[in-house]
């Protein structure tokens, strides 16, 4: 296996940072990817498509969701077969992971393209904003296979430490998308068609790279399907394991559902400028899911070779590491609000509303990153169960009753407010999780 040793001896805070920064970067990457959609189709100046972006989110986050499921499992189980010295059944995980994508991508590609319109009227699509959602679904689409698969790739590529190929296949994907983004939506006004479009072509190059790296310098993944039909029940296994990290993805797009039906009884700006606050804020989470994502496969490994005393500095030093970037992104994220909001945006009122639920939202950051490394812990000592339950805590159990609530009392401030109190919510539960585990599985 590559880096081995990383995985196994040396410096502790030095795997963590090999394995975090990487991870963290794709992140970023994948960050630039996420709002430049809205900030180029921001500068049309038009709220009614930059609304309707935010209200496709969640069928997107919905297929963000089965290839984290796909990529996070495989990743954790090959990761823990290394540890263990089980080297032979890496091929049959990464086959399935591939294939298994491939084919629901396929299927959701279908299933958007027939029921699109009834689906945008569950998610809360409005009358000014439907025609472009419309569009800018259907040619997201046809991008579902590829969307899946470059998601998931990149975190199987991890698992046998090519953590450089997965940096570069993500650069690649975004750089793509950033560079067609302002020839489709500003010199050939397309819109949101052309904001689509790139993101497709983006997700097309970052998958042709994973591939390419696979049949060329892969150990253990594989696009062969042969390995994937000797043993195809294993795949209940991978989802399972990685059902924790599809709940919170799917949970997260569910989450936008629900605050945008709330908000679209307060008019399109208020669906505009919550959307542009939670791009705002994103990159607060998405670090610090980032750090631990990078990190499990280090904590996998570690339960598998029974190396305790390994996994307990491991454990503190990520949960240190999160809360520091946590309350540094928050702190950046407030104070620069004004012009955060300002680049997605442009109607003085819509933008003011945008900058006072930031506010609310940075809130729990700097306590949201236990919650991710509670459910990497779980899922990588083998406790799905668990992991699942807290899962559905942050997202769901706790975020919808609040969301509901907290509008009937405050209204639009109070939607923002939901989500900092099932932030912190969740990391209270989480951290009690963790102590549990420590006691019972690491002492």
């Amino acid at each position: 296996m590559k880096n081995e040793a990383l995985f196994r001896t040396g410096s502790v805070w030095r795997a963590i940072f090999t394995m975090a920064v990487p991870s963290v970067v794709v992140i970023l990457v994948m960050f630039l990817y996420n709002v430049a959609d809205m900030f180029f189709i921001g500068c049309l100046g038009d709220t009614a498509q930059v609304a309707a972006v935010s209200v496709v989110g969640p069928v997107f986050s919905i297929l963000a969701a089965v290839a984290m499921m796909l990529g996070a499992g495989g990743c954790t189980i090959i990761a823990r077969c290394f540890g263990a010295g089980e080297v032979d059944k890496g091929h049959i995980y990464s086959a399935l992971c591939f294939w298994a994508g491939a084919l629901l991508g396929v299927v959701v590609c279908a299933v958007l393209l027939v029921w699109g319109t009834p689906l945008l009227q569950m998610l809360g699509s409005t009358p000014e904003t439907t025609p472009y959602a419309l569009q800018y679904m259907r040619v997201l689409a046809f991008g579902a296979p590829f969307l899946i698969l470059a998601n998931a790739l990149a975190m199987l590529l991890r698992a046998e430490g090519a953590v450089k190929d997965g940096l570069i296949g993500n650069l690649l994907g975004t750089v793509t998308n950033l560079l067609l983004d302002p020839l489709f939506i500003l010199v050939f006004r397309w819109g949101v068609i052309g904001a689509a479009a790139a993101s497709v072509l983006g997700n097309v190059a970052a998958t042709g790279f994973y591939m390419l790296y696979i049949i060329r310098k892969g150990t253990v993944l594989t696009v062969d399907p042969r390995p994937a039909l000797q043993k195809p029940a294993a795949l209940g296994e991978i989802l399972v394991i990685g059902l924790p990290n599809g709940i919170s993805s799917m949970l997260s797009g569910l989450a936008s559902t629900f605050s945008n039906r709330l908000l679209s009884a307060y008019g399109t700006g208020a669906i505009a400028a919550m959307a542009a606050a939670g791009k705002t804020t994103m990159l607060i989470g998405m670090v610090t899911m980032a750090v631990c994502m990078g990190c499990q496969p280090l904590l996998a490994y570690s339960y598998g070779a029974g190396d305790k005393p390994r996994l307990r500095r491991l454990l503190k030093n990520i949960a240190l590491l999160t809360m520091a970037i946590g309350l540094v992104t928050g702190v950046v994220c407030l104070l620069g609000r004004g012009a955060l909001i300002g680049m997605f945006i442009k109607e003085p009122e819509v933008a003011a509303l945008g900058e006072g639920l930031v506010i609310w939202l940075v809130l729990g950051s700097p306590v949201i990153g236990l919650t991710y490394l509670a459910t990497n812990l779980l899922q990588s000592v083998n406790k799905a169960i668990p992991a699942v339950v807290l899962s559905l805590l942050r997202q769901g159990l706790l975020l919808l009753p609040l969301l509901y609530g907290l509008n009937f009392f405050f209204g639009v401030p109070g939607i923002a407010a939901a989500y900092f109190a099932a932030d912190t919510g969740a990391a209270l539960i989480a951290t009690v999780m963790m102590g549990h585990i420590w006691k019972k599985e690491l002492s």
